[in-house]
């Protein structure tokens, strides 16, 4: 169980923390055109936080249960990228990307929530 937690948390962190990069340095026009168009409906500053959200949540993955300081950080990281999933399915849902909300969004919220049970 803890090798497929940490396989688990080692393909969200790096799936979120690409995606915090590519949001933190790109335009809002890029991310669309580049397929990350679930930032449609939001103004920059609003993606630009979320970008830091995911790379802080990314880095929260990872560090507090390798150095075995302040685990219990590790969990709520996932559950705080439970909740950027949540919005970004809602942002999909509202562009009537479906495939996307039942896609890629619904596997990484199940993802993130079994490294959350798991290490809780």
């Amino acid at each position: 169980m803890n090798i497929a937690l940490w396989i688990a948390q080692g393909l969200l962190a790096a799936v979120f923390l690409g995606s915090g990069f590519l949001k933190s340095t790109q335009t809002k026009e890029a991310m669309i055109a580049t397929g990350q168009t679930g930032v449609a409906p939001f103004s920059l500053p609003v993606i630009r936080v979320v970008a830091a959200l995911e790379i802080v949540a990314a880095l929260g993955l990872i560090a507090p249960q390798l150095t075995g300081i302040a685990p219990l950080l590790t969990p709520l990281a996932a559950v705080g990228l439970v909740a950027v999933m949540i919005g970004a399915a809602a942002a999909h849902w509202s562009l009537r990307e479906y495939k996307q909300v039942f896609g890629t969004n619904m596997l990484l919220l199940l993802i993130c929530l079994f490294v959350a049970f798991g290490r809780f």
